[in-house]
């Protein structure tokens, strides 16, 4: 499961682009991590939503993926954030879980926390849906 997942991660550019890697798998569960970068940061100097919402999506998928069968992939359906907090510091943190794991269609959450000067803030928080889609051969 850790190897799928980590395999999976590692093809996507976008991840590599931010600087995101994968912190830990569990079943149902998936942490990721990005660097807040100079180019990730938007006008006014906080964190761009987009790198929020990028490594949130990401955790809420591969936290889906590590409940599908192997050959199954997963796609985002739908996908909400709430965005409660400017976002500065050194890193982002995804934690992605599956809250309902259906026949065609999971139910994922993500928390993302920012960590400066050694303190966690909660920064956003999303829910959505993924549905497992079969492998390309």
């Amino acid at each position: 499961m850790t190897e799928r997942v980590t395999r999976s991660f590692e093809s996507q550019n976008m991840m590599k682009t931010l600087g995101a890697t994968i912190h830990k798998v569990e079943k149902g569960k998936v942490t990721i991590i990005a660097p807040i970068l100079p180019s990730t940061l938007q006008q006014h100097g906080y964190a761009h939503a987009g790198l929020t919402f990028s490594i949130g999506d990401s955790a809420a998928g591969y936290s889906a993926l590590t409940m599908m069968n192997d050959d199954q992939e997963v796609m985002t359906a739908e996908i909400k954030i709430n965005l409660l907090a400017p976002v500065d510091g050194e890193i982002l943190t995804a934690e992605g879980k599956v809250l309902k794991n259906g026949k065609r269609l999971v139910v994922v959450s993500s928390e993302i926390h920012s960590l400066k000067d050694r303190k966690k803030n909660l920064v956003a928080i999303m829910q959505g849906t993924m549905i497992p889609v079969a492998l390309k051969t």
